[in-house]
């Protein structure tokens, strides 16, 4: 009886801190994202209407620009975390235009990539159309732009590639200048929570998260995901999925 009764106890502790961590998860994504969100725009208005500052204050804000718009993409992939663990995604698949897609996704990273003066180089097929999930296929290339960005040194290159691939099929591919990974680090890439050689360039926090959601976003519509590195030089990854799913 006293080992069935352990079992219990241990079974509700359990149960007990999986509600306290969804909590808390809750709290971080939501409570605080709301504020974040509020400031992040108010910067955004000074930096519109910055004819007045000096310098040194423009310099500021371009400071908590980075550092909050880090913060939101932190909780971006907590959220993105919560629910594959939860397996909370719905798929509702959509036809799209991959090019748009892209094109949204470069314009939200470019005042970043600006500041650290990093050029996109975007090379998409016209009319590349797909029907899938488009909020899953977003944060895939969300993750790995962002990666792009976070890890480049100043005045580097990231190029941002589309195009069919085979007949029914697409090819996305995200390369950067970013120094590579070590050899031995290549199959920890995908794996969450995973801190590697690679440090951010201008401070930026990293979770460990975003290639895991890239990764499994990819495979939740039906694609794949790889990566060529070469250390010292940079990476290219590629993201094959089906144009219909």
């Amino acid at each position: 009886m006293n080992d069935l009764s352990d079992i219990d106890s241990l079974s509700r502790q359990v149960e007990e801190l999986m509600r306290e961590k969804q909590h808390v998860i809750s709290i971080v994504s939501h409570d605080l994202r709301s504020p974040l969100n509020r400031i992040f725009a108010l910067v955004q208005l000074l930096q519109l209407n910055g004819s007045n500052l000096t310098g040194e204050q423009k310099d500021y804000l371009d400071k908590m620009h980075l550092i909050i718009a880090d913060g939101l993409a932190m909780m971006r992939n907590l959220v993105d975390y919560r629910n594959l663990e939860y397996r909370t995604i719905d798929m509702l698949p959509e036809t799209f235009n991959v090019g748009d897609l892209i094109e949204t996704s470069v314009k939200n990273f470019k005042p970043i990539a600006t500041k650290k003066s990093i050029e996109f180089r975007v090379e998409c097929e016209n009319n590349l159309m797909v029907t899938t999930d488009k909020h899953c296929l977003s944060r895939v290339i969300d993750n790995l732009l962002s990666n792009a960005v976070k890890f480049s040194a100043q005045e580097k290159k990231v190029w941002v590639r589309a195009d069919t691939l085979l007949i029914n099929h697409l090819k996305i591919e995200v390369q950067d200048e970013a120094g590579g990974f070590l050899s031995d680090e290549v199959a920890k890439l995908f794996q969450k929570f995973q801190k590697l050689s690679t440090r951010p360039t201008a401070g930026e926090s990293t979770t460990g998260l975003g290639l895991f959601i890239a990764k499994s976003m990819a495979e939740k519509i039906g694609g794949k995901i790889t990566c060529t590195t070469t250390e010292g030089l940079g990476s290219l990854f590629s993201v094959e999925l089906p144009k219909t799913n």
